[in-house]
């Protein structure tokens, strides 16, 4: 099955922290399920080992120094119009993080015919 994103697409990236929550559900699962709920053409979040943010603390997966609060980036790509759409939701559920939108070329975007 073949879905349609304008060859040139935005690409939407949040980043946020592991413990960050949403009406008691983690950020992360919630702005991913809203993100589907809302038609865009998919979102993956990405659990990172080491980072900081505008606080300068340091979050990192170290086996000596485990992190409880490990970063999240949850990147989605699609149209303009909806990542736009998108935007207002995330100015509402993000109360600390960082959200970033840049030009995406989009080269293929399809699913297996089979599933």
């Amino acid at each position: 099955m073949t879905m349609k994103i304008p060859t040139d697409g935005k690409l939407l990236r949040i980043f946020i922290g592991e413990q960050d929550k949403w009406h008691g559900q983690p950020l992360h699962e919630a702005i991913v399920l809203l993100a589907k709920e809302e038609g865009m053409a998919g979102a993956t979040a990405i659990k990172g080992f080491m980072g900081f943010g505008a606080k300068s603390h340091m979050h990192t997966a170290k086996i000596l120094r485990l992190s409880e609060d490990l970063p999240i980036v949850i990147e989605l790509v699609d149209s303009e119009e909806k990542i736009m759409r998108f935007l207002p939701h995330l100015d509402e559920m993000v109360k600390e993080g960082l959200i970033t939108l840049e030009k995406a070329h989009v080269i293929m975007y399809r699913a297996d015919r089979l599933e």
